[in-house]
Order: structure tokens, then C-alpha cells, then sequence
């Protein structure tokens, strides 16, 4: 099972995805289909399952609310979804041979793939690629054998692709980030603590807070591993622009940044950085705007999963009544910056 579409789509209430599985819920030993209105369950307490029979037979109850049995699966997502799973065997399958396979022109499954999915079969299978690889890294496998076990069949093609999307080279990553160096300071603010923390590469972590030893606790735990010391010359021009842009002096922050983060929530975060100062759109907005309008909920994760304050503005993403909802440094601090930001 592909369990990052399928969690995708009950983020999203997809009804698509009704009759292809159904997910239960720990907490609740309550099992739904992924249209189910009901609140969002935590990622870390969610299980799939092919079918009700097979979550009824872990002793999972029916939801009242969606009725989940018995749901027909659509040919055109079974189709996909089979795709995915030929994707993700060691020996990836090309476009070519997944519509054989499939009985689809490579055209209509490149549609219907991207369309399911938010991408290409190409791009998949180079995302379930680099997931081996980081997993064999993760088993204590050596960097070049971990590297054809993945399916990359040189060096530089590693180096090249799998660098950018880790954030760091692939054998920092075989360590969690030892020998990564990360430099931060924390200044005052108008909003508390201010913390600003930056690789080599760029700046990896804007972060306000009320106490300077939690604020640095958080960064600790976010890079376990790196080598983290405290220099506040080294980032003096990084905290004098954050500052500039929090009191309106420059409504531009371009900075230089350093990211970890899905396909997904890269896309997010550049949409984010197009919103003009002073102004604010929806979640719904921002979906809509990503060509999924039903993809509110997955918007919403990665605001909150945004790690650089103000570089990438999630804080001017609202609810649809306009209300400042959900702000990872808090829902007083986003009100403030747009109160700000209008007054400016």
C-alpha cells in the first residue's frame, strides 16, 4: 500500500479513494472510508487496510457517521494505485510498461497518475528510490551499497539528485547530521525571543519564542547530531533583515535557506512566498491555486510545518472567515504580524 497517497486523502476527504481501503484509528478502535468528515485523526495513531473485512478482523468497528462498508473501488484508481505499487519494486517500471501492464495509453495513466498522485510516475519512482536509499542508510548500510541497492547506478547521479532533496550530502544523512555545523544566535524582539539559525548553506530555522533555553532545546531536537553553537557575528545580517522585515522597514526577506521537506510542502512554501505583504489568503486559496482544491488540509500541514518564521510567510494563510488560525509559534503572534503588517 502506498500509505503517504492514502493519508494524503483523508487529509483532503478524497471520495475518490472510497472502496480502494479504509483506515482505523487506535484511539477510537473506530475504522472510516477516507471521505469521512470526521476530525482528523494524529497521523501516528492511523492504520490502512485493504478492506473492512480485514480492519473489522483486527477488531475495528464501523464508523456510524461515514458507514464504510461495503464501497466499490474505481477502475481508473485501481488502475493507479497498481501503478504505484509496480513502481516501488526494485526494478521500477517505466512508462511503457506500466500501460501495458495496465491496459491504458501512456498518455491517460500520465494524466490520471499526476492527477491521483500530485505527480509524474517519473517523479515517484525517484521519491520511492530515494526511500530506500535513506532507509538502507538507516540499517547501517555503506554509502555505496546502500546507493545501487536504491537503484542509482553512479555517484555524481546520487550526488546530484539525492543532495538537494536531503539537504545535506547523502553520507551527513547516514549520520543524522553529524559534522553538520549549524550556527544560531537568539536576539529580542517585538514578539518574544527570536531565534535564527543557519547551515552553510543557509539559514535552516527561524523561531520565535518566550524563553531563549526552550527555543534552543527545539533546534537541538529538530538537527540531532549536528555540531549546534551559538554565533551571534556570524548571523548578525540574518537577524538585522528578520527584524527588518517584522517592523515594516523592508516588506522583502530574501534570504539564502537551507530545507528539508517533501515535494508537496516545497510547493506550499513557494506559493506562500508569492502572497504580497499586507495581504492574506485562505488555505482553500492556496490549494486552489496548487490545482487541488480539495488538497485544505494538506495545505494546512505544511504551514505548520514551515520551519523559517517570516522567510516563508505562512503566518499571511488564514481561515476562509478570515480568522488567524493555527500559527506553529503561536495564534496571539501570527494575529499581531498581520495587524502589522496592514498598519505598515
Amino acid at each position: 500500500m502506498e500509505t503517504e497517497i492514502y493519508w494524503k486523502a483523508i487529509e483532503n476527504n478524497d471520495a475518490r479513494f472510497n472502496g480502494a481501503f479504509v483506515y482505523a484509528v487506535g484511539s477510537t478502535g473506530i475504522y472510516c472510508k477516507p471521505s469521512c468528515s470526521s476530525r482528523l485523526p494524529k497521523r501516528e495513531n492511523v492504520s490502512f487496510f485493504e478492506n473492512f473485512e480485514a480492519a473489522e478482523s483486527e477488531g475495528f468497528r464501523a464508523c456510524r457517521r461515514c458507514r464504510p462498508r461495503n464501497e466499490t473501488v474505481d477502475p481508473q484508481l485501481a488502475a493507479v494505485l497498481r501503478a504505484c505499487e509496480m513502481l516501488e519494486s526494485e526494478e521500477a517500471a517505466t512508462l511503457d510498461e506500466l500501460s501495458a501492464e495496465l491496459g491504458l495509453s501512456a498518455a491517460h495513466l500520465q494524466r490520471k497518475f499526476k492527477e491521483i498522485t500530485g505527480v509524474s510516475p517519473k517523479k515517484f519512482a525517484e521519491a520511492k528510490r530515494l526511500d530506500r536509499f535513506k532507509s538502507e542508510l538507516r540499517r547501517g548500510r555503506d554509502v555505496t551499497t546502500a546507493m545501487y541497492d536504491a537503484g542509482f547506478n553512479s555517484v555524481s547521479r546520487l550526488y546530484e539528485n539525492v543532495s538537494r532533496k536531503l539537504g545535506m550530502t547523502p553520507r551527513t544523512y547516514a549520520k543524522k547530521g553529524e559534522n553538520m555545523m549549524i550556527d544560531y544566535t537568539v536576539a529580542e524582539c517585538e514578539l518574544g525571543r527570536l531565534l535564527v539559525a543557519r547551515t552553510a548553506k543557509g539559514v535552516c530555522a527561524v523561531a520565535f519564542g518566550d524563553d531563549t533555553d526552550a527555543l534552543v532545546r527545539n533546534l537541538e531536537n529538530e538537527f540531532e547530531n549536528a555540531a549546534i553553537r551559538r554565533d551571534d557575528a556570524a548571523l548578525k545580517e540574518f537577524v538585522e533583515a528578520v527584524l527588518a522585515n517584522l517592523a515594516g522597514r523592508d516588506r522583502t526577506l530574501d534570504l539564502p535557506l537551507d530545507l528539508r521537506a517533501t515535494a508537496f510542502q516545497m510547493r506550499v512554501w513557494d506559493e506562500l512566498r508569492r502572497i504580497p505583504y499586507g495581504e492574506t489568503v485562505s488555505y482553500s486559496d492556496v490549494a486552489e491555486r496548487l490545482g487541488s482544491k480539495s488538497a485544505v488540509r494538506a495545505v494546512a500541514t505544511a504551514c505548520a510545518a514551515n520551519r523559517v518564521a517570516l522567510v516563508i510567510p505562512c503566518h499571511r494563510v488564514v481561515g476562509k472567515n478570515g480568522a488567524p488560525t493555527g500559527y506553529r509559534w503561536g495564534v496571539e503572534r501570527k494575529r499581531a504580524l498581520l495587524e502589522k503588517e496592514k498598519r505598515v
